[in-house]
């Protein structure tokens, strides 16, 4: 588990890095460091991004006062990308019997399910209408699609309350949705509905330079060709990632 300061600058910009590095992905590894750090440096945490993983969130309840948890905008995303994909499998297995092949409709999309709706060629709408419309069941595929979108066009916006109130309609709807998945998808949600919503109080507050730290720490095991002492794993990430000097 890694710990990064998201920190950002005079100018805001988000200046990530590492903190330290722990053995184990779990909440406990979490709230055992945030316990040895103190209580001064806990006071001194406002918010924390995190990916949608319950051990996280209770570490963070239960050692931060006062400090706002905030739900990763690239992990709420992929939970809608997956769901969608998930109603596209499904639905292939009930119209065709088999996974997706070379020449089957709903396989020829799913790249394009997958990608923004704004970023789509004129080309690639056609592949998408053409494919929903092959089959009356592939209206279902279509509908997730459009739910996915609609959760994500919610970090899109500029204004960050007209972003709130796109999220604040998929907590109220997706819940609700006759498609098992997407209704999967809104309760889901709706249990993380404080640090869901929290992004938009937050100025945008994520994940995004724990990622940017990730792949350093990643590079930097590829160069090693491995490394085998876990000790020498940290130091050689707190130096490449942390700002430290040897």
């Amino acid at each position: 588990t890694g710990m990064v300061d998201l920190s950002r600058d005079s100018t805001g910009r988000t200046r990530a890095r590492l903190l330290d590095l722990v053995p184990g992905r779990s909440g406990k590894a979490y709230a055992s460091w945030l316990a040895e750090r103190g209580e001064a440096f806990r006071k001194n945490v406002k918010v924390a991004a995190l990916d949608p993983f319950a051990g996280y969130k209770t570490a963070i309840d239960d050692q931060f006062e006062d400090a706002t948890a905030v739900l990763d905008a690239f992990h709420v995303v992929k939970l809608g990308t997956a769901a969608v994909d998930e109603v596209r499998r499904r639905v292939q297995q009930d119209t065709l019997g088999h996974r997706g092949r070379t020449g089957d409709p709903l396989y020829g999309i799913q790249t394009i399910l997958r990608a923004g709706a704004e970023n789509l060629t004129d080309k690639q709408r056609a592949r998408l209408v053409a494919a929903i419309e092959a089959d009356p069941a592939h209206d279902e595929v279509f509908v997730a699609w459009q739910c996915a979108q609609q959760l994500r066009s919610a970090y899109h916006q500029k204004d960050l309350a007209a972003g709130r109130r796109i999220a604040e309609k998929v907590l109220d709807t997706f819940h609700t949705c006759p498609i098992p998945e997407i209704a999967r998808l809104g309760r889901t949600l709706r249990r993380w509905r404080a640090a869901f919503l929290a992004y938009f109080t937050t100025g945008r507050s994520s994940n995004g330079g724990t990622e940017a730290v990730n792949r350093i720490n990643e590079l930097h095991r590829r160069l090693a060709r491995g490394i085998r002492n876990r000790d020498n794993y940290r130091l050689r990430t707190l130096l490449a990632a942390g700002r430290l000097t040897p």
